[in-house]
């Protein structure tokens, strides 16, 4: 999905002669932590909400305040992915589009982002879940494919990320079916370590794992 996919045309951007009080009125009103700030249609910058609430009256122009417009963006022809990182990195909750000609089309909200996201890792599509943890050179997708299909099933998304202390990698398998309590027996089987799992038996999970922590606590 591209980023012009998902362009929001219905916010607002400001000109440089509009005022600190227009700009907080919108960002009020369309409920945004940034406004995309233009001249003629040429990118400028994003103006945020702590820096209008800053300045020193609110009927001076934005202009006034460009020296904190933020370089946040993202081109009209990249993967969406692009504007989650650009709106995490900036800690907006718009991200502005631009054409080759620098640009502004319009914005991505934060809430299309989110729907985006939903859709792109399947959280919408039901189905259990597995996480494993595993040395990174345990990785092997084929193998975990071989797993899952021999229990009658498919991933419909896997996802990895890498523990930033330990250096291990969780491995979350997002699987088209619920009853996945063979599926968590054979990657025990294989020597996986399965710190969780969701589905239709995720009751069992959650007493296997309370009896646990009481048997580590009462150190049996």
């Amino acid at each position: 999905m591209l980023t012009a996919e998902l362009i929001n045309y219905n916010i607002p951007r400001l000109h440089l002669e509009d005022t600190v009080s227009k700009a907080l009125q919108l960002i009020n009103d369309f409920k945004v932590t940034h406004l995309p700030v233009v001249s003629e249609d040429k990118f400028l910058g994003l103006i945020s909400e702590d820096d209008l609430l800053d300045a020193e009256d609110e009927k001076l122009p934005v202009q006034v305040l460009e020296e904190y417009f933020v370089a946040a963006s993202v081109a009209d022809n990249e993967h969406f992915l692009n504007a989650v990182n650009c709106c995490n990195q900036f800690e907006t909750t718009v991200v502005p589009v631009l054409n080759k000609e620098k640009q502004l089309t319009g914005v991505i909200t934060v809430t299309d982002l989110l729907k985006a996201l939903g859709s792109f890792s399947g959280a919408t599509e039901i189905g259990g879940i597995i996480v494993l943890e595993m040395e990174r050179s345990q990785f092997a997708i084929s193998e975990i494919s071989r797993i899952v299909e021999s229990n009658d099933s498919a991933i419909l998304h896997l996802n990895t990320t890498t523990h930033p202390l330990t250096g291990l990698l969780t491995v979350t398998l997002h699987l088209n079916n619920k009853e996945i309590s063979s599926i968590v027996s054979s990657f025990k089987r294989y020597e996986y370590d399965v710190i969780y799992y969701f589905g239709d038996n995720r009751f069992e999970n959650e007493l296997e794992g309370n009896y646990k922590h009481f048997m580590n606590y009462l150190d049996i």
